[in-house]
């Protein structure tokens, strides 16, 4: 996930205008390096609308391992269109005005119309993706389905990407703590513009 580097995820409307002023071809190439490693994809409802209704239209790099590997959807209501059509949020405005759809580059939905629901707890439901065959399980979010998967302690690693921008305010990430989380720093990347690529894993 990005993140600021006083621990937003996005603004308080959840804005991600910031995260593109620190994105190059570099950064890119180390976002693609790891998405390529998931072998599923988990998000909440709200988040898979807005990537259903962008990368299956997206020409770029990353689009290829995001409309390829294997998605699962995590909605309480159990009732999600996974072929999109539902109401979008403001990061997928900012999305599409930092970066446009090319005319002609929809490759059609491929899997996102198997996408998986998931409506049972959300523990069991992580614990039993945990136990199948296959690479990892990448979370993508949004803020409200990253920290309800953080307090539940069903992270076993933290890939995030640090942008150089303080935003004063907006949704945090680890605000579903009910207690002190102690990390240890396993992987470090540093990019030329700024951002931070870093690897963490709790300690026990």
């Amino acid at each position: 996930m990005s993140i600021s580097l006083d621990g937003f995820v996005a603004g308080p409307n959840g804005e991600l205008d910031w995260i593109f002023r620190s994105m190059d071809e570099n950064v890119e190439a180390w976002q693609l390096e790891n998405i390529w490693q998931a072998g599923v994809h988990i998000m909440g409802s709200r988040t898979y609308y807005d990537m259903v209704s962008y990368w299956p239209m997206s020409t770029e790099p990353i689009a290829a391992p995001m409309n390829a590997i294997p998605k699962v959807v995590f909605s309480r209501k159990g009732d999600v269109n996974v072929t999109g059509g539902a109401a979008t949020t403001t990061a997928l405005k900012d999305a599409m005005k930092q970066r446009p759809i090319q005319e002609g580059g929809s490759q059609g939905l491929g899997n996102w119309a198997d996408t998986r629901i998931a409506s049972g707890n959300l523990r069991e439901e992580v614990l039993r993706l945990k136990q199948e065959p296959g690479k990892d399980i990448f979370a993508h979010g949004g803020a409200g389905f990253a920290r309800s998967l953080i307090g539940q302690g069903l992270v076993d690693e933290y890939r995030l990407l640090v942008h150089p921008v303080a935003l004063g305010m907006g949704l945090p990430l680890f605000a579903a703590l009910e207690r002190s989380l102690d990390l240890q720093l396993v992987r470090t990347t540093l990019f030329k513009n700024g951002a931070v690529g870093k690897t963490y894993h709790p300690v026990s």
